[in-house]
């Protein structure tokens, strides 16, 4: 992997820059997941798709975003989850939207996946 890469997933001077990137996903997200719903072609299960690629992204910045740690990542997980738990509370109170437990799910194993892959990340690029 080349080392600007390596140094921008790993370095703890990148850490603001990450904030910076997560504070974006935070807004694209709420934005999306509070406007009205298009007509799309039904794909089976995309929803669930798209609140997995959608926190397993903010799982991945808001990581690269503070040290790596048992704290940081439970602050994650947290933080995040309970981002998720409020767009579907907000989503049961709209009359164009409709709140679900598999929603939250789909947040929860994307959160996961995020934090794993970062993880593995640091751990295969420990100091670069």
């Amino acid at each position: 992997m080349p080392e600007r890469l390596i140094r921008l997933l790993t370095s703890p001077s990148t850490h603001p820059l990450w904030r910076i990137v997560l504070a974006l996903l935070v807004a694209v997200v709420g934005w999306f997941a509070f406007s009205r719903a298009g007509k799309a072609d039904y794909v089976p299960h995309l929803d669930k798709v798209q609140h997995l690629l959608a926190f397993g992204s903010m799982a991945c910045a808001a990581a690269l975003g503070w040290p790596a740690g048992p704290r940081s990542a439970l602050g994650v997980l947290v933080g995040l989850l309970s981002y998720g738990a409020f767009i579907e509370l907000v989503q049961s109170q709209l009359p164009y939207r409709v709140a679900s437990w598999a929603d939250l799910a789909a947040d929860a194993v994307g959160i996961a996946c995020g934090l794993l892959l970062i993880t593995g990340v640091r751990r295969r690029w420990p100091d670069s």
